[in-house]
């Protein structure tokens, strides 16, 4: 058999996999060597809203969602797409400045939020501005995380790849043969939610998702282990950025509100199906996460679970870690993270060999400005460490046996929980280690094993590392811990109506002698099973264990390591559960620190440690409960 030999022009092979469209001219002159160069016209870029329908129903007929587009006009190949789906784009805004998408008289959006579009549509990107179901111009209900929130930004991507319908304003189906179908997505807070969220359908099309201190699981943002944040978040959440007339999801909203479990903490089939983590073994994108590891909005469970649910399915991942709150790095490590983040999206939605995929996988902010690269996280040569309690003491070596530590509940602030832990104070039980001898690297998720007895049927129970030793730290109790400066600089191009310009900002620091290091709450009723509760008998003892939220922090010698316990918890939680008189057997109890460096040694006696005010009491902070997620 004779086999003949074709030859195919570089057009014609581009036409095949897609990268060109027939008719067009081959070589997308905005790759020079491994990078995308802007060589095309911001203020000329085509600029069209699509609606695409969702699959989901809601309200008899196909739910359409708006997507706008931004696409560089003197393209001659397709290209591919950075995608943001948000509820916030005319409610509430985006990015530190709080930008709202806007419009001309026809419809024609002529501004998007942040710069996103000014950057990478001039570098042969396009960029879709996605309002989620039941926001903004969209039909259907906002639902929270939910199945229709997801499904609709899901939409966009199918119809990305030819796999969905859409409409122009006038009722015309719309293609998007400008397309390589490639999609990149990104957000902060909700918005890197739903990047997650769409990840974990394994939906085809998507590259790679940049989620920015975002929810994996939004029974872990509204609930701690069976405590509520706050009272009817469900409602508060869906009516802070719903679209809709007032009573056009009313029956949905119900619905929610009846499946969440509001009055028992439990977690219910409403909260599993805004549970992303058991899908991670869908995820095809690659994942580069983002969360500043002080957020006390999102907290950092999130991305914490996430990112080792990924790694056991050997999803491409990365990660960058700050030391503010609910921040953007965009506002923590501005040009650092443009560079990072174009050859991240170059690398997966261009193919481009920039070798961004063989470097270390974790950047960490250690200190107040301090960077350093990683091979990965959590860092290398940590292990699980269970270091006891014993009377007052925590460490290798506490004497706990036989050692019984009683309090009584007094809903103390965490300013008064934490200060000068030598001292009895009602409300709360310390135990503190003895000074390190060397640094102690603490790197992942601690947690506390506590065997309790209750003088009630359930307790609302908290449990917070803190670090006491003086240093200087970023300031997260204000403004997150970065403040705007009255400079600023500009990152892509710009049009009539829209540019690329953006505040400076500057870390706020601030020197102490303590600061908690990470935070966790539980329900003592739901000691066997988050879904449902199982009331305390007050003559038996149980077993519980309290997650802390995923961290990472080097404490250095001269430190001492405090763990604090406490019970109701106003400045964080909302619950009934109060006054209970819980005992604590501390000869069976113990943290778990995922840990490298020094050896954490419980003293003789605990140590005399008096303190000045707390990071919270120095802003005078009002309670945090009830937030937006933005």
């Amino acid at each position: 058999m004779v086999r003949r030999l074709v030859v195919m022009s570089v057009t014609a092979l581009a036409v095949v996999l897609g990268a060109v469209s027939p008719g067009l001219a081959a070589g997308p002159r905005h790759i020079r060597g491994t990078e995308t160069v802007p060589v095309y016209d911001y203020a000329s870029a085509v600029r069209e809203t699509v609606w695409v329908e969702s699959p989901l129903d809601g309200d008899g007929a196909r739910d359409r969602i708006a997507a706008d587009i931004v696409r560089p006009r003197e393209a001659t190949t397709r290209v591919p797409v950075i995608m943001e789906a948000s509820p916030y784009y005319t409610c509430c805004g985006r990015g530190n400045e709080s930008e709202l998408k806007k419009y001309a008289a026809d419809g024609t959006v002529v501004s998007m939020p942040l710069y996103y579009d000014n950057y990478f549509v001039p570098r042969g990107y396009a960029f879709v501005g996605v309002d989620l179901s039941g926001t903004a111009r969209s039909t259907g209900c906002e639902d929270v995380g939910g199945p229709a929130e997801v499904a609709s930004a899901k939409a966009v991507i199918d119809w990305l790849n030819g796999r969905g319908t859409a409409f122009t304003a006038d009722g015309r189906r719309a293609t998007a043969s400008w397309t390589t179908g490639r999609v990149g997505m990104i957000g902060k807070s909700w918005d890197g939610s739903v990047a997650n969220g769409v990840a974990a359908t394994g939906v085809r099309g998507l590259e790679t998702i940049v989620p920015i201190g975002a929810i994996s699981s939004w029974y872990d943002y509204q609930r701690y282990n069976g405590i509520l944040r706050t009272q009817e978040y469900v409602r508060f959440l869906h009516s802070y950025v719903n679209g809709r007339p007032a009573d056009a999801c009313a029956d949905e909203l119900a619905g929610w509100r009846a499946g969440s479990g509001e009055t028992t903490g439990d977690f219910t089939g409403y909260w599993a199906a805004r549970d992303y983590r058991p899908d991670a073994r869908n995820v095809r994108a690659s994942v580069f996460i983002a969360h500043g590891i002080n957020d006390k909005n999102v907290s950092t469970r999130q991305f914490g679970l996430w990112w080792d649910a990924l790694a056991r399915h050997g999803v491409e991942r990365k990660l960058w870690l700050f030391q503010s709150g609910h921040e953007d790095p965009f506002d923590a490590r501005r040009a650092e993270w443009v560079d990072t983040l174009h050859r991240w999206f170059d690398h997966y939605l261009h193919g481009l060999r920039n070798g961004i995929d063989r470097e270390p996988r974790a950047t960490l902010e250690t200190a107040p400005g301090v960077w350093q690269d990683e091979r990965d996280w959590p860092a290398r040569g940590v292990r699980d460490r269970t270091l006891p309690l014993g009377d007052g003491t925590l460490g290798l070596g506490a004497a706990g046996r036989g050692v019984t530590k009683t309090y009584t509940d007094e809903s103390l602030r965490e300013d008064a929980l934490v200060a000068n832990p030598s001292a009895a104070v009602p409300g709360r039980l310390a135990f503190l280690s003895a000074p390190l001898t060397a640094p102690l690297r603490i790197s992942g998720e601690p947690s506390v094993t506590l065997r309790i007895k209750v003088d009630r049927p359930t307790a609302a129970l908290s449990a917070r590392l803190v670090d006491y030793g003086t240093a200087t730290r970023v300031d997260h109790f204000r403004s997150e811990g970065l403040v705007n400066l009255t400079t600023s600089s500009c990152w892509g191009a710009a049009s009539a109506t829209d540019d690329a310009c953006y505040l400076d900002t500057a870390e706020v620091t601030v020197t102490g002698d303590h600061a908690v290091l990470t935070r966790g709450w539980a329900d003592a009723a739901h000691h066997r099973s988050l879904r449902f509760s199982t009331p305390l008998l007050p003559d038996r003892w149980y077993d519980l264990t309290i997650p802390l939220n995923t961290y990472d922090v080097t404490l250095p010698a001269g430190h001492v390591l405090g763990l604090i316990l406490g019970q109701s918890d106003p400045q964080f939680t909302v619950t009934n559960d109060q006054n209970a008189t819980v005992s604590v057997d501390a000869g069976r109890s113990s943290l778990t620190l995922p840990a490298t460096g020094a050896t954490v040694i419980a003293p003789a006696t605990p140590p005399t440690i008096t303190t000045g005010p707390g990071a919270a009491e120095r802003r005078s902070a009002t309670d945090i409960p009830i937030v937006p997620l933005r």
